[in-house]
């Protein structure tokens, strides 16, 4: 089995009309790790994320999933995204139907899986996002965090090996946004590897393994988070700040 789950190898992407959002992207994600991708707005942390499940195709590299290449025809991709589960952060561009166990079985349906099959999942999913109970229930009727929540349900009953998540706590109140992250915590617990985007410094610092920087669209920095956030030159070139207990620290340690 491959140590890396993930691999980017000389990425490139650009936006019809628009300066490339992705420079030459390469880096490797070890097998059970948390990893927050981290820059501004536009640094192209979206683009990368959507590069991991075939969502978005290179216009030069190539991604590894397990140490496959991926393939952007329809049977491969399906493979691809049954092993790498992709939460939107906007999650009513990915909770659409009419109710919460419709909405979690979608996947597994597509899958051509039993009745029963799809059943356990269902219920397996939501167990472990807290949402038992919750299977009749309209979607749209529910809280951003219980959207949150019935998301990541459907990619857990997938079976993936990574979940990556854009901004999990995007837009959530701070008591809904520790829920989350403890969720994505008690997941990896469970032997998933996690990749997330997010700019809250704060948030990677605490949470992640791993940190890779973004900005302008090139991978400024791959390693853990104390030596990215106490390089003060790279925050700079980042356009970054280091979180606060840190800075702190480095104040105090002058």
């Amino acid at each position: 089995m491959n140590d890396n789950v993930l691999e980017f190898d000389d990425i490139w992407y650009s936006y019809p009309n628009r300066p490339p959002s992705l420079k030459g992207i390469s880096f490797a994600i070890e097998r059970g790790k948390k990893v927050a991708v981290v820059g501004p707005n536009g640094a192209g942390k979206t683009t990368l994320l959507l590069m991991c499940n075939g969502t978005l195709v290179p216009e030069k590299g190539c991604v590894r999933v397990d140490g496959e290449e991926v393939v952007y025809d329809r049977t491969a991709l399906r493979r691809v995204r049954t092993a790498v589960g992709l939460v939107f952060q906007n999650s009513d561009a990915q909770v659409f139907a009419p109710s919460v166990y419709a909405d979690v079985a979608f996947g597994p349906a597509n899958l051509h899986l039993s009745e029963e099959e799809i059943r356990t999942r269902v219920a397996d999913a939501l167990f472990a996002v807290g949402l038992t109970g919750y299977e009749k229930r309209p979607p749209h009727h529910l809280s951003g965090g219980e959207r949150k929540r019935v998301a990541i349900a459907g990619i857990l009953a997938m079976h993936p090996e990574i979940l990556v998540a854009d901004e999990p706590t995007a837009s959530l109140d701070p008591a809904t946004a520790v829920e989350i992250m403890d969720l994505l915590d008690e997941l990896h617990e469970d032997g998933t590897t996690i990749l997330l985007s997010t700019h809250d410094v704060e948030l990677a610092y605490r949470w992640a393994d791993e940190v890779i920087l973004l900005g302008g669209g090139e991978l400024l920095h791959q390693g853990t988070p104390a030596a990215a956030f106490t390089d003060r030159d790279l925050m700079r070139e980042a356009r970054l700040t280091p979180p606060v207990l840190l800075d702190l620290y480095m104040e105090l340690s002058r």
